[in-house]
């Protein structure tokens, strides 16, 4: 479902305490904004609440700096922390790809047809064999090799791509390197990575061909956000594809390609609308 030329996004968190979902929905009714989609959470455990507000306003020229200002000093009482985006609103974004092409392809092409609301700024590897891609999308290429002796040098001049382009999502599209614990630190909340998610769980080369030969009966993806534990990150999304003994390695492969594709798509929509809230390790996502 994409989100209407007119409407704005307010999303909050704070401690939960009586009045949490009031002082949301009646401040929009006093700057007469017209709640188009409500969703919130309490978490019991957690002690925290959550809440997610799309609003057209009845009056033209809505002003998000006095918006921001008024609604401060209500959210204050209750210690929330938002965010309001306005209609039209793209993100922008640097992917970092190696070699396989798949997600950053079904990337661009979402991006082309304005299906996500981003704005990609600039496209990274450490490998040269998706430049003419990138290319025919009119989007810069950074080439930076990367060797145990030189990750600290190319993690820095990623670090400086997206420093300069104003990145405010980094989209990690089948990016083969690990990033280290000062890269993840930088980008913490605000990368994505994808990854294979089968059951059991295969590391190390060929995953799809080790699911073959244990005849499993799902593939899927998981997109997360990264953090300093490998692939163990808070997750945004997952999805799952049922297979059979009918299927051979590449039938695995294909299907595979097909579901991270998609995870990854997800992830970024929930993301750059504003869905996905982070909790400790976790993340509440509201979901279309």
């Amino acid at each position: 479902m994409s989100q209407p030329a007119d409407t704005w996004i307010l999303a909050a968190q704070c401690p939960s305490r009586l009045g949490t979902v009031d002082v949301v929905t009646r401040f929009l009714r006093e700057q007469r904004g017209y709640i188009t989609d409500l969703s919130s959470f309490d978490d019991r455990l957690g002690e925290r609440f959550f809440i997610r507000a799309e609003f057209r306003p009845e009056d033209p020229g809505l002003d998000g700096d006095s918006f921001r200002q008024a609604f401060a000093q209500r959210a204050a009482e209750f210690e929330m922390s938002f965010e309001l985006t306005p209609p039209g609103t793209r993100l922008p974004v640097v992917i970092m790809v190696s070699k396989a092409d798949h997600c950053l392809n079904d990337l661009l092409y979402r991006y082309r047809i304005g299906q996500l609301p981003i704005d990609i700024r600039a496209v990274v590897s450490n490998h040269p064999d998706l430049e003419p891609l990138a290319a025919w999308h009119d989007l810069p290429y950074y080439h930076f090799p990367i060797t145990p002796a030189t990750k600290a040098e190319q993690e820095a001049k990623v670090w400086q791509v997206v420093q300069e382009t104003g990145a405010e999502l980094v989209i990690l599209a089948r990016y083969m390197q690990v990033l280290s614990s000062d890269m993840c630190e930088k980008l913490s909340g605000r990368a994505i990575n994808i990854h294979h998610s089968l059951l059991p769980g295969f590391k190390g080369a060929k995953p799809y061909h080790q699911a073959y030969e244990k005849g499993v009966k799902l593939v899927g993806a998981t997109a997360h956000y990264i953090n300093d534990d490998l692939d163990e990150g808070p997750i945004i999304t997952q999805g799952v594809e049922p297979v059979s003994h009918v299927d051979y390695p590449e039938d695995l492969v294909a299907k595979g390609r097909d579901i991270e594709c998609l995870t990854l798509a997800r992830a970024v929509g929930y993301h750059v609308e504003r869905r996905v809230f982070l909790h400790a390790r976790r993340t509440v996502v509201f979901d279309r």
